[in-house]
């Protein structure tokens, strides 16, 4: 049995960052079920190209939404609202990802939920959080990135400043909602009291600063952008030419810095003074650097990987095609087919998390409403209930 069986979470979500995190609960086992806005199409992903699978199936969408289910749903309309509460007696949780102040306007919070299920828990991500002076802002990833000061350390010295090339701060703060999620049901169980937990891109993007912010707020020290990626206190630890390209080492602990040496045919680096400390390395890095190239050079980036790779730590740089074609991946299960109800499939990137002795779910994402008939049915909805509410524009 896969760790969330059993577990029911509604999922309000859209786009990115909120499906994400429900994404992490769905390949765990638990009952994932979007709630998708009827009126809008659905979650407006569906339509975020250029790769499609077939209308209102994005390639996008499918990256986020497999092992879901959908309900089509108008909560704004006051049978739609009967109905979302009618699944909150069902559920464990409720998760949205909605600008700041829309969770209570559309009675989606713990005091709107509670007297329906008192263990509901509502799992609140939004740009800026639902109180303060930008709870009504919208938000993006990129605005985080660039307020929060990932630009300034991203990209090189004499560059302009540069952005991730992934959308970072959606992944971590879907991830933290979910952590948030599962967070709040494991209390509730225990208390039978369930509430609210608000997450945001802003306070996740600040948060991640890390050591970085750490520094800064009790050393005043202000960490920029550094040359080829390198890490701002250890060296060697960045990008190094190669004959035919780029190799990263990072050589963290003091026992790598001398087997690197070694294995470089420069034993006498390990103990020359300019090199054989960390703070010393760090002051001649510039020379260290033109040392470290003028000797890789020598070799193509796969001889290097060959006498390297497990005793240093080393990787290539590769682009996305050869990232996941690599031998590696494949050994690891990293790509895997997630089946369409008609037989059709749709590769894609394998959760991170194993679980000893059980396969994950491998359903592709499913298409806008295509549960709503089933999960009325288990509320006691009959036939004639479910016609008048597809009628009137309530449910698809």
């Amino acid at each position: 049995m896969l760790p969330l069986a059993g577990v029911r979470v509604l999922a309000v979500e859209q786009y990115g960052a909120g499906p994400w995190g429900t994404l992490y609960l769905a390949d765990l086992g638990a009952e994932v079920v979007k709630i998708e806005n009827l009126t809008e199409g659905g979650d407006f992903g569906r339509e975020v190209g250029p790769h499609f699978f077939g209308p209102g199936d994005s390639q996008f969408f499918q990256t986020f939404n497999r092992n879901k289910r959908s309900i089509g749903l108008d909560l704004k309309k006051p049978e739609g609202k009967r109905v979302f509460l009618d699944l909150v007696r069902t559920a464990d949780g409720v998760l949205d990802n909605l600008r700041g102040d829309l969770a209570a306007k559309l009675g989606i919070d713990y005091a709107a939920l509670k007297d329906s299920n008192p263990r509901i828990v509502c799992a609140h991500l939004s740009a800026y959080g639902r109180e303060g002076s930008r709870a009504n802002w919208p938000g993006y990833d990129y605005l985080m990135q660039a307020e929060a000061g990932f630009l300034s350390v991203t990209g090189e010295p004499d560059g302009p400043p540069a952005r991730f090339g992934l959308s970072m701060v959606d992944l971590v703060t879907g991830l933290t909602a979910a952590l948030a999620l599962l967070s709040g049901i494991l209390g509730a169980r225990a208390t039978r009291t369930g509430g609210d937990l608000d997450v945001s891109l802003f306070d996740t993007a600040l948060h991640n600063l890390n050591y970085l912010g750490t520094w800064y707020l009790n050393a005043g020290a202000l960490t920029g952008r550094e040359p080829r990626g390198s890490h701002p206190s250890l060296t060697p630890s960045q990008l190094y030419r190669t004959r035919d390209g780029w190799i990263f080492v990072m050589c963290n602990k003091d026992k790598f810095w001398p087997l690197l040496a070694r294995l470089l045919d420069k034993p006498q680096w390990a103990e020359d003074p300019e090199f054989a400390t960390y703070a010393a390395r760090l002051r001649n890095r510039a020379r260290l650097t033109r040392l470290l190239d003028e000797v890789l050079m020598a070799r193509t980036t796969a001889d290097w990987l060959e006498r390297l790779s497990g005793k240093v730590p080393v990787a290539p740089v590769h682009d996305i095609e050869q990232a996941l074609s690599h031998p590696f991946v494949a050994e690891r299960g990293g790509v895997r087919e997630y089946r369409y109800p008609d037989g059709r499939e749709a590769r894609m990137i394998a959760g991170p998390i194993r679980v000893s002795g059980e396969a994950p779910p491998q359903r592709a994402a499913p298409a806008l409403g295509a549960d709503t008939d089933a999960l009325l049915a288990d509320l006691g909805y009959d036939a004639a209930q479910v016609g008048a509410l597809r009628r009137n524009g309530v449910v698809l």
